[in-house]
């Protein structure tokens, strides 16, 4: 159990790191670790809004992803089509509650000995 533990807590450390940079950019937190209801669902670590976007702001969609080594393409290397198309299904839940669906965006952060953002990463076709 101590390893998950670490684990979370570094995770969480990533994520408050990667939030920490998208808020000093000017980007509003809208919610965090939103997640679908039921097994087999996606959970998107950010959901934030940049205000510099068309119409007053693209909801932006962030996947933060933590590797402290460099193999395996180190942490962008971890975002598979899976994990995208997951990301993608627990975007479109949100936007479902929405009236009316704004400009959006998939971006990642990618948290290894810097931040690197990662703007449009991906996209939902």
């Amino acid at each position: 159990m101590k390893t998950n533990t670490t684990t979370k807590r570094r995770g969480d450390a990533a994520e408050d790191a990667a939030l920490e940079h998208l808020q000093d950019a000017g980007l509003v937190l809208i919610a965090r670790n939103y997640r679908t209801p039921g097994r087999g669902g996606g959970e998107i670590d950010l959901i934030m809004r940049d205000p510099r976007g068309p119409g007053g702001g693209t909801l932006v969609f962030v996947e933060v992803r933590q590797r402290s080594a460099g193999t395996h393409g180190g942490a962008g290397g971890s975002i598979t089509a899976l994990k995208q198309r997951r990301i993608v299904f627990a975007a479109q839940h949100y936007l479902s509650r929405l009236r009316s669906v704004p400009p959006c965006r998939f971006d990642v952060v990618l948290v290894e000995e810097k931040i690197t953002w990662l703007q449009a990463a991906f996209d939902a076709a």
